[in-house]
């Protein structure tokens, strides 16, 4: 649904938008890097189906796909994310661990419900690390959120320096919470509202657990079966090794995702939840396959989103601010009776 905020006014005009934007970008991932010991690597924009490599999200979005002339006529697909490729990737590189990669990751969703937030066009990091098998506890997730929750605050106060006038918003700390333990606490909203309150009350919240069900019989959100770890009890006694990191957004006066990630599967959580989510067909797809044949990496990874980050780090309205994508024509029209010049 889009939000149309009261008074909004611009922070900056579209051509230092410009400037700001590659500024975010080039000292983001510079930052990112170092602080996770990630290089950076080429990423693929559309990989081969029936090979089980792109990312399934939620298990019921369709990719864009196309057949290849020069192949025989077997059918490519843009990818959703990299969460699968960046593993493979790891593995054929040899990487050792504590260290990893970042790409830029680019897909199309044809699905999304347009507004404020969603587009058409994703624009990521994706990154993805090795890990030991000790790695895998929520200690160590957290360690991780922490690091790159310290380079959006590093981000924030470059910008803050080149743009006075654009104030930091973060918290100095990002808050932890479980989505059993947030249910608890709004035992009568639902997902959307549990992260409007969390997020308003603490500013920058990491929500552990998504994907499992929960006491109320429900995910806190969908979650693919095959790249994070959501079904296994933790040394905190709730389920789950992955997350979403959620700031308060004060423009649109809404909880903001800016990052999913976590703990990536083992050949035998990958098993039970492929059977939990009744697909034990993909077993037999080459990535899930090399997977359960323990070919592959323990690892930790996840996508940040570059225009997210940008829209929120500018005090932008709409996403349309900050990346050049399709709306529809009501929309654009209603953004620029608000003062919403979407690119």
């Amino acid at each position: 649904m889009l939000i149309i905020p009261k008074k909004y006014k611009q922070k900056l005009l579209a051509e230092t938008t410009e400037v700001a934007i590659q500024k975010i970008k080039d000292s983001f991932q510079r930052e990112l890097g170092r602080a996770l010991n990630l290089r950076r690597v080429t990423a693929p924009l559309f990989v081969l189906s029936g090979t089980g490599i792109n990312d399934d999200l939620n298990g019921v979005e369709s990719p864009v796909s196309f057949p290849i002339q020069a192949c025989g006529g077997r059918r490519a697909e843009v990818v959703h994310s990299l969460a699968k490729w960046k593993r493979l990737k790891l593995h054929a590189y040899d990487i050792a661990p504590g260290f990893g990669i970042y790409t830029d990751m680019n897909a199309i969703r044809t699905f999304e419900d347009l507004d404020n937030l969603h587009s058409l066009y994703v624009d990521q990091w994706d990154w993805e690390k090795v890990i030991r098998d000790e790695d895998r506890n929520v200690a160590f997730l957290k360690d991780i959120v922490r690091k790159i929750y310290a380079v959006v605050k590093k981000i924030e106060k470059d910008i803050y320096e080149q743009f006075p006038h654009i104030t930091p918003l973060l918290p100095d700390e990002v808050t932890f919470i479980h989505a059993e333990q947030l249910l608890r606490m709004y035992p009568d909203f639902d997902p959307k509202q549990r992260e409007n309150e969390i997020a308003r009350k603490f500013g920058a919240v990491f929500i552990i657990g998504i994907g499992d069900a929960l006491s109320d019989g429900k995910p806190h959100d969908g979650r693919a079966p095959d790249y994070d770890e959501w079904i296994s009890l933790n040394e905190e006694g709730y389920h789950g090794l992955n997350g979403d990191l959620i700031l308060w957004n004060p423009v649109l006066e809404t909880a903001f995702e800016l990052s999913s990630m976590g703990i990536r599967v083992s050949p035998e959580s990958l098993r039970r939840q492929l059977m939990q989510r009744s697909c034990m067909e993909r077993a037999d797809l080459p990535f899930h396959k090399a997977l359960l044949e323990g070919s592959l990496p323990a690892s930790i990874g996840g996508g940040i989103g570059q225009s997210r980050l940008c829209m929120f780090l500018l005090q932008k309205a709409h996403i349309g601010e900050v990346q050049a994508s399709i709306w529809p024509e009501e929309q654009i029209r209603e953004c620029e009776r608000a003062g919403i010049h979407l690119l």
